[in-house]
């Protein structure tokens, strides 16, 4: 039995990317420039939300820890006890190049607003699936490459952190409803990790208004 849902799984799964593929991704975006959806306008409650999934990431020295940080731990490579639980954090998702500009338009904007906050956190995750870029050592040779090219930026008491997860994101992604590849993704969450207000593709002046005054919302609550 076991062996059967396993193969059904796979079959599912086989179907829904040979459906969801990049030349689809790239026609969806021609339609709308990755603006797939618009971004909330006031924040999500509590009760409500629902839980960001458990993902690990490295940081470009090649250590590792889970996203997000939340009340309570969660059993991290990097040392708990250095890792700030933050009131409110952003994650920025890209899975591919050409949706950083989009991303950047959230994030640098954010930095200015809250840089002298200690209560939150910025990371911006890019996700590699390439099987050959996954594979030991080419993947420290990666990490080693981008801790030369980009150093994360900081000002005042926030840094926008950049870090990446390697692997298999399927499930991942299906769990977040993440389609398309070609566009950014926006999560504000609290420190329970719960997605509070969520954006897609480029922000707009409303949008981005509306993920600063939730953001202020967060650093407000008990």
């Amino acid at each position: 039995m076991g062996n059967k849902a396993a193969i059904e799984k796979e079959r599912a799964r086989l179907t829904d990317e040979m459906n969801r593929g990049y030349f689809a991704d790239i026609k969806e975006h021609k339609k709308h420039g990755g603006k797939i959806a618009m971004a909330n306008k006031i924040i999500i409650p509590a009760m409500v939300a629902r839980k960001f999934p458990s993902i690990e990431v490295n940081f470009s020295d090649g250590k590792a820890f889970k996203l997000p940080i939340v009340s309570g731990g969660n059993g991290d490579s990097v040392d708990a006890d250095k890792l700030d639980i933050p009131k409110a954090s952003l994650l920025c998702l890209t899975f591919r190049a050409s949706s950083q500009s989009m991303v950047d338009s959230w994030s640098l904007p954010f930095v200015d607003a809250f840089r002298d906050s200690k209560n939150v956190n910025l990371f911006q995750v890019s996700f590699i699936d390439s099987w050959l870029l996954c594979r030991n050592p080419i993947k420290w040779l990666l990490l080693r490459a981008m801790k030369k090219s980009k150093d994360d930026e900081k000002n005042g008491s926030l840094k926008r952190q950049t870090v990446y997860s390697f692997g298999d994101h399927y499930y991942f992604r299906k769990e977040l409803k993440l389609l398309n590849l070609v566009t950014g993704y926006i999560f504000l969450l609290d420190k329970f990790g719960r997605i509070r207000w969520q954006g897609f593709g480029a922000a707009t002046p409303e949008e981005l208004s509306s993920l600063l005054s939730c953001t202020s919302l967060l650093l407000e609550e008990n």
